[in-house]
């Protein structure tokens, strides 16, 4: 009787103040206050991360949503071993280029990424599939490659892929791929110069 009173009066849980490990193992009993809080700590960082990809906010907010309903969907599938936000950003991150890859790529040429606002925004966007450099602009310095790089870019394995178009259509930092993907630096370093490489071979063809 005792017991049965205890659990009748035990006070509802803090999610606020719970940490990650705790709200998810909650949502995986199928804690639906639970869900919601993990909807609260990462809803706007989510948008974030993707509206960087996408530039759009309607389409960032659809694909945002898309991010949480698959992390409900396969949150048994979440292995406490990782940190939950290095695997929902990897979520939303898949999302966000998985939608980059379906629509008609105008996103990458050999002069920059079109979301460049600074010259060396352009500088870090931009590549030369006839140099290993990373900033080498002497060939095909202003052909748009549009669906030609799109189907490239497809073969890749997925790592290398993730960490190609987050440099090269959204401009950012080794530092901040490696973060996004929970990746060490040299991994991110190591990657997209291979996927540089494969891309060149894929693309040689087209060299004049």
């Amino acid at each position: 009787m005792r017991a049965s009173l205890s659990l009748r009066m035990a006070p509802p849980l803090d999610l606020p103040n719970l940490p990650d490990a705790d709200v998810v193992a909650l949502a995986q009993k199928g804690r639906e206050a639970a869900f919601r809080e993990l909807i609260r700590r990462y809803e706007r960082p989510v948008y974030s991360l993707i509206f960087r990809m996408v530039r759009d906010s309607a389409t960032s907010e659809d694909l945002a949503q898309d991010a949480f309903i698959k992390v409900l969907n396969h949150i048994d599938k979440y292995r406490p071993e990782f940190k939950f936000s290095s695997w929902l950003f990897k979520i939303a991150n898949n999302i966000a280029i998985d939608h980059l890859r379906r629509r008609q790529l105008d996103t990458i040429s050999m002069d920059g990424s079109p979301h460049a606002t600074t010259a060396s925004d352009v500088e870090a966007t931009s590549f030369d599939i006839a140099d290993d450099s990373e900033n080498a602009l002497d060939e095909l310095a202003s052909r748009e490659l549009g669906s030609a790089i799109e189907q490239a870019i497809g073969k890749l394995r997925p790592e290398y892929r993730n960490c190609i178009m987050l440099r090269h259509v959204e401009g950012r930092s080794y530092e901040e791929i490696a973060a996004t993907l929970d990746l060490p630096l040299g991994t991110v370093k190591t990657y997209i110069h291979r996927a540089r490489h494969q891309l060149r071979e894929a693309l040689e063809h087209l060299r004049e």
